[in-house]
């Protein structure tokens, strides 16, 4: 354990180790990006963001698309280069930018990320429960900041929205952000999926700081109406696929399994980070109670983490646990109906009793593989964070006063779709799954 704790010992000089502060790197959608400063240099040599390599960008995504086996790391590059090329054009269209502020702004997308952990959001509140990725993010860049004596205080001002310049805060987090605009172009590119692809260049070509406010150019609304479409599409033909769903689904309920077999005592096998998560204990029970721990062993997860106590879990006694790892390793995935309504509980019912019979298992075992939730798609907030648009007379308009095309009513509107999940082998022949 002594290991997990020396990233936590003060800070040396040893922190800014690089000889070449300047890198070049070969990004497949940008192709040769830079390095801008000595402090971004150093943040993506710190263990903490080297961390983000090895967690996938798209969670369990590659189960459906192959290709889709890229990083926290690559999209945090690719969001930072984004930021740099924003701030260029804002700067050239009269707005002043000072070099402190440029850093940080790149910095603070850079870190966006950094609290993820394995599989991205497929995990987000089974690992570190009740405690969302964007805080973990906030206290990872914290702890950075006391390494590099307060180098990063501009940084988290833009990140958490306190800065006084609120379109930083917008590039970074808003309905027209960095991050938005690199993900939909980088997870098109990885999955093949094209309808998701955008033109960034058009987009940053037309934004401006009015106001302090983050807008765009009313000539660009095309390419803005392309970009909500792309992302409505992307989330029900990638992130919402339900292929996707299923392998996720099987993971939260593979670990909640382990996390109550342990509570009940069994004992299972776990990587030393994952136990302190799994086991009961302070991170388990209070992760924010104990900070230093909290970073010290989540800095240590990463998607190899649960690959290798799925392989383990994959030939337990328990059959719940064995069967859903076992399901993940080889992909026998569960099934997933989606329909407008609740399904209902007879038919849950049925089908847990029915995997009752074959498995042998009790009623509450059941619910670990026949089981229900709700799936959400919201590509434009129209009355909270809005896209606003700036006229050739200086009059800011909205989306819904500029736009012939989308129908930003619906686009605003949530929209829900309920899944029942469970297991194929129930069904042995077409007539009994007809009745479903």
């Amino acid at each position: 354990m002594q290991a997990l704790r020396t990233i936590f010992l003060p800070m040396t000089d040893d922190f800014r180790t690089s000889s070449n502060k300047r890198k070049i790197i070969n990004d497949p959608l940008y192709g040769f990006i830079t390095i801008p400063s000595d402090l971004i240099c150093d943040l993506v040599d710190h263990p903490f963001f080297q961390r983000l390599r090895r967690i996938r960008q798209l969670g369990m995504t590659f189960y459906v698309y192959p290709g889709a086996n890229h990083t926290r790391f690559q999209h945090a590059l690719g969001a930072a280069h984004l930021m740099s090329s924003a701030l260029e054009v804002i700067e050239r269209k009269g707005c002043a930018i000072s070099e402190e502020e440029r850093e940080a702004a790149v910095a603070a997308i850079l870190l966006h990320d950094i609290g993820h952990g394995p599989f991205s959001h497929a995990l987000e509140h089974s690992i570190v429960q009740t405690v969302d990725h964007e805080v973990l993010s906030q206290l990872f860049m914290d702890h950075l900041n006391r390494e590099t004596g307060g180098a990063l205080d501009l940084a988290i001002g833009i990140f958490t929205g306190s800065n006084p310049r609120p379109f930083l805060h917008q590039m970074v987090s808003s309905q027209l952000d960095m991050d938005r605009l690199d993900y939909l172009n980088r997870d098109s590119f990885f999955t093949g999926v094209t309808e998701g692809v955008v033109g960034s260049d058009r987009i940053l070509k037309m934004l401006r700081v009015f106001g302090d406010q983050l807008v765009v150019e009313r000539k660009g609304i095309y390419s803005i109406e392309k970009y909500l479409i792309s992302r409505r599409l992307m989330y029900w033909q990638v992130y919402l696929h339900k292929t996707v769903i299923a392998a996720e689904q099987m993971l939260v309920k593979a670990l909640s399994r382990a996390r109550l077999l342990a509570a009940d005592g069994t004992r299972l096998f776990t990587t030393p980070a994952l136990h302190d998560f799994l086991y009961p204990g302070p991170l388990s029970e209070n992760p924010l109670g104990d900070l230093p721990r909290l970073l010290s062993s989540f800095s240590q997860l990463d998607d190899s983490d649960i690959f290798s106590v799925l392989k383990v879990w994959a030939g337990h006694q328990d059959p719940v646990l064995s069967l859903l790892s076992g399901g993940l390793l080889n992909r026998r995935l569960f099934s997933v109906r989606i329909r407008k309504t609740a399904w209902e509980s007879t038919v849950i019912e049925e089908l847990r009793q029915k995997a009752m019979k074959i498995r042998k298992i009790s009623w509450e075992e059941s619910k670990f593989l026949v089981f229900t939730d709700i799936i959400a798609n919201n590509a434009y907030a129209d009355e909270e964070d809005q896209i606003l648009f700036l006229d050739n007379s200086g009059q800011l308009l909205r989306l819904s006063e500029t736009s012939d095309i989308v129908n930003v009513p619906l686009l605003s509107r949530t929209d829900s779709k309920h899944i029942l999940c469970y297991p194929k082998w129930l069904f042995q022949d077409s007539d009994t799954k007809r009745q479903f």
